[in-house]
């Protein structure tokens, strides 16, 4: 699994029109950090959420490497975007929501 993750993330056949910003990628890691973690493990939904969470942190790290930012620094945005998802999520907000509805529908089939 973590290699179809691997290959879907890091793959240098992407094209670059296709990846998102490092902040898109921040803002989907975090969120669906933050669903997976309100969802479970146990549940298809929560599967996945948890692939799409670890999709979306490698690619946030893949951007980040790209733009020169340091890989500490990276895992700090992550941490702040999924604390912030994690608020937004439990209060039921509606942008939240739809953020991470496209976050989901962006993130490639992994299994």
């Amino acid at each position: 699994m973590i290699a179809i993750v691997l290959a879907a993330a890091l793959s240098p056949g992407v094209q670059q029109t296709q990846l998102p910003s490092y902040d898109e990628a921040v803002r989907c890691a975090g969120l669906a950090q933050a669903a997976s973690e309100l969802e479970g493990g146990e549940s298809g939904e929560g599967l996945s959420l948890y692939d799409a969470a670890l999709y979306w942190s490698l690619t946030a790290m893949r951007m980040a490497r790209a733009a020169s930012r340091p890989p500490e620094a990276a895992e700090a945005d992550q941490t702040r975007a999924r604390i912030r998802a994690v608020r937004e999520l439990s209060a039921d907000d509606a942008s939240a929501r739809a953020d991470l509805e496209r976050c989901q529908a962006r993130t490639p089939e992994l299994g």
